[in-house]
């Protein structure tokens, strides 16, 4: 699909509620929506049914859901299914993410070898994104093509350290070198970062993840996990 064709479909579709996600904490919906020719579901999160964090600002996890998938296009690691945000939708405000054919059963504590491999680049994404709930079922392999993808990114871009993720397994070893050229590519370009993120983030987040990956390229090793806190997600899959 046309990638002009998928974002008019996503921003401008009719939406129809197809069903329900009842794992998670939050209001979490598979819709269908149509725009012209072009038909295709998502993954809708509303605003309003975003339970309230002590750590988090309220009404804000749909913004960084966008805005995990406009840094993973700006890093070109496509990580993210297409996000978007919409004002309208059947319960108001939220995002709006491409569903991604995948099987449930294939998550993370399952991974053949060769996949968890795959992995080191999704260890290097959480870490930018200080993200604080990196669960086993938040990464996924399309059906078709077999493709890596990651979810859930509500809850990233805190000021504050955050990082609680299953993937530990590359703890001590160096980040591989071509994602860190991505990273120094997009910090020499601070204004295109900003254009991308300032919509959906506050200034000081965003100050906060270009520290974050200052602090990677400084020191590219990938890190412990913390002694003195909770580092894994809760539950972990």
């Amino acid at each position: 699909m046309e990638i002009l064709d998928l974002e008019e479909t996503l921003l401008k579709g009719e939406v129809t509620l197809e069903g329900q996600f009842t794992l998670g904490s939050n209001y979490t919906f598979l819709v269908s929506t149509k725009y012209k020719q072009t038909q295709l579901k998502a993954v809708y999160k509303p605003q309003q049914g975003e339970q309230p964090l002590w750590d988090f600002p309220e009404n804000t996890l749909a913004n960084r859901e966008v805005a995990a998938f406009q840094l993973s296009q700006l890093l070109g690691w496509n990580l993210v299914p297409h996000t978007i945000f919409r004002a309208n939708g059947p319960y108001g405000p939220g995002s709006y993410q491409l569903y991604i054919e995948y099987n449930p059963n294939y998550h993370f504590f399952v991974l053949k070898p060769k996949d968890l491999k795959k992995l080191t680049i999704v260890a290097l994404f959480d870490l930018i994104t200080n993200n604080a709930d990196r669960k086993g079922s938040h990464i996924l392999f399309s059906k078709e093509g077999h493709r890596l993808y990651t979810i859930d990114h509500g809850l990233c871009f805190n000021e504050e350290d955050k990082l609680r993720t299953v993937i530990w397994n590359f703890a001590g070893q160096p980040i591989p070198i071509e994602p860190l050229q991505d990273l120094t590519r997009i910090l020499a370009n601070p204004a295109e970062l900003n254009t991308a993120l300032a919509p959906y983030l506050a200034p000081e987040e965003i100050a906060a993840l270009r520290t974050r990956a200052e602090a990677i390229l400084l020191n590219p090793v990938f890190p412990y996990p913390p002694e003195e806190k909770r580092a894994y997600p809760y539950p972990p899959l």
